[in-house]
């Protein structure tokens, strides 16, 4: 137990140190150990990684780290684990990061070493800037990290257990690849917001934080609406116009040229305000810069539809309509209990 309270106190030092980079701006800080070392470097850090993938704008950059910053602390630490008892070997587990969002494979690298074992991690080329020094100044905090985290661009090799995200076509070649290690493997899931009819201009704002946060680019981003037949969107747009700046971003824009010519030529119906578009569609996964939506006819039919397609579905969206719902504007602000695809990885990590 003596053991696990040095790494919850360190990954606590971790979000210390992060505190200083939020979303109200970049401040360093007096009482934050190593910082003369580690700060300065971070926002280097933190620009290479805006110039090296341009969906990676600096406010995006800063609302990942603020998020860590306030979840790495010892209670919330403290709190995810209590019900948890690692008294495994240590193992050496690999993991296959996705790049689609800053730090998106944070939770699975902060899960490894929290259980005790060593890390092999292999990063995507997308968001490859952050993590090796965030690793660094953990190994300063705490050094019996040294010698447990390892970075690698190249095969994978000698590891006892994996977990890998990708597409669903990567996955599959995983699953095959992987077949003989314990492993989590995740696939494509997107996010949904459920409406009633019923909401607030307050939901509707919030809902514009879940479409648009990451250009939508999460598992966590809403990427589908499902309405009552007969739906009227003008609520909804209203609510969207409070992110129309994000027309601004030229790799956003271009995309919603293309998309928007995409729709055109091919005679799809769609709505859209400028900077959105939505169209009706069965998929869950929308391209950028649209929101697909589906009709419902009642309740319980949708909550079928839901329960069936779960294994497509990262979150659910909704005011009082499903006991698992998030609330509007509450996607990208997970717990560290809130699991990727429901996969429980420290229970995973504690029996490997």
């Amino acid at each position: 137990m003596e053991t696990i309270q040095k790494r919850v106190k360190a990954f606590s030092k971790l979000g210390d140190f992060l505190s200083q980079f939020s979303q109200q701006g970049i401040t360093e800080k007096k009482d934050i150990e190593f910082n003369d070392l580690f700060f300065g470097g971070f926002k280097h850090q933190l620009k290479l990684a805006k110039e090296n993938n341009s969906w990676f704008t600096e406010e995006n950059l800063l609302f990942a780290t603020e998020n860590w910053s306030k979840a790495l602390t010892i209670e919330q630490l403290d709190k995810w684990l209590e019900t948890t008892s690692f008294s495994t070997t240590p193992k050496q587990v690999a993991i296959i990061m996705a790049g689609n969002i800053p730090l998106v494979g944070f939770h699975d690298f902060l899960s490894v070493l929290i259980a005790g074992h060593s890390v092999l991690v292999k990063q995507s080329s997308n968001d490859k800037h952050l993590l090796p020094f965030l690793a660094k100044y953990l190994e300063y905090v705490e050094p019996d990290f040294k010698g447990k985290i390892q970075f690698t661009e190249g095969k994978l090799t000698d590891f006892d257990a994996v977990i890998a995200t990708g597409s669903n076509n990567t996955a599959r070649y995983f699953e095959y690849y992987f077949k003989d290690k314990p492993s989590i493997i995740r696939k494509n899931r997107n996010s949904v917001a459920v409406l009633t009819g019923n909401e607030t201009s307050t939901d509707f704002d919030n809902l514009s934080e879940d479409v648009f946060r990451y250009f939508g680019l999460g598992c966590r981003s809403v990427s589908k609406l499902f309405v009552p037949k007969g739906y009227n969107f003008d609520d909804f747009f209203k609510g969207m116009f409070t992110q129309k700046e994000i027309i601004n971003n030229v790799k956003y824009a271009n995309n919603y040229d293309y998309n928007k010519a995409v729709y055109l030529m091919s005679e799809f119906d769609m709505l859209e305000n400028g900077f959105l578009m939505i169209k009706e569609d069965e998929s869950y996964a929308s391209p950028i810069a649209t929101v697909f939506y589906e009709y419902y006819d009642n309740d319980d039919d949708l909550k079928i539809k839901l329960y069936e397609e779960r294994d497509n579905i990262q979150c659910i969206v909704a005011n009082n309509f499903l006991p698992n719902e998030i609330k509007f504007g509450q996607t990208q602000h997970p717990n560290l209990w809130d699991y990727a695809d429901g996969v429980n990885t420290i229970e995973f990590l504690a029996t490997i």
